[in-house]
């Protein structure tokens, strides 16, 4: 295919497939020099526009946050041409406006996150990189999301800075009172090293942010929380974001395709 996908999107927990894309291709998990691909890469049209779709935790949930090949998923969806990817996060609310079935978009992340491959530099060759992260998010792609939502009528919140813990398991009351104090506003598994590494390839990145249940210790009815309880929630948000996405890439524009990459 000539033409470089619009956007890519990058799906989390609940999300392996987006609903109206017209399916044009699905390859096999992607061989990258920095290893694997989570899953295959799905391309096809939505909005009459291209898109790119790639399943973080591979389409059977198989990969736990801490074994996600993030640099061979970000590597392969640049390769492909892409120039934007969207990261759609599950993540625990943590301000009081950030209930379950919410969708938000953050501005700042911090990354409590250890021994994740978190960079193409100082490796097989590359040099140091030091990329600049201030802004760890497009304000680009963030303002197109929030103009795609009033045109879908789509409800969704600035999310403020989002947390990336560890994981696989839940984080305790007293961690999230911690994160609280830090200043986040959500708790997330997957935000970082993804969000460093589409800057150092110089792509548009942003994360909508799907809150799948309240983080410890902040729900006003304090339950113990469950797989099947939390699917409820990401599924009911997840109702939004087709409609969503569709504004978003009719308003996009055709970018012409990256660099090619380099391995060495």
């Amino acid at each position: 295919m000539s033409v470089a996908p619009v956007l890519a999107v990058i799906g989390g927990t609940g999300l392996y497939a987006l609903d109206g894309l017209a399916i044009t291709q699905r390859t096999p998990p992607v061989a990258t020099p920095w290893g694997q691909t989570s899953d295959g890469i799905t391309r096809g049209v939505l909005a009459g526009r291209e898109l790119a779709f790639l399943a973080r935790h591979g389409s059977e949930h198989a990969l736990a946050p801490h074994q996600v090949n993030y640099r061979a998923n970000l590597w392969a969806l640049h390769a492909l041409g892409c120039t934007r990817v969207l990261g759609i996060n599950s993540v625990g609310g943590i301000r009081a406006d950030l209930p379950p079935r919410t969708l938000a978009v953050p501005d700042q992340i911090i990354d409590y996150t250890w021994g994740r491959a978190g960079s193409y530099g100082g490796e097989q060759g590359r040099p140091v990189l030091h990329a600049d992260f201030a802004e760890p998010y497009s304000a680009a792609l963030r303002s197109a999301l929030f103009a795609a939502a009033q045109t879908a009528a789509v409800a969704l919140r600035a999310g403020g800075c989002y947390g990336c813990t560890q994981g696989p398991r839940l984080e305790s009351a007293a961690e999230i009172a911690r994160l609280h104090r830090d200043g986040c506003a959500m708790v997330g598994m997957t935000g970082m090293p993804e969000a460093g590494l589409a800057r150092e390839l110089g792509l548009e990145y942003a994360c909508l942010a799907v809150v799948a249940n309240w983080a410890a210790g902040r729900d006003p009815q304090p339950h113990a929380v469950t797989l099947e309880e939390v699917q409820a929630h990401v599924k009911a948000a997840s109702a939004d974001i087709g409609p969503l996405l569709a504004a978003l890439l009719a308003a996009l524009p055709q970018d012409a395709p990256p660099a090619p990459l380099t391995h060495a």
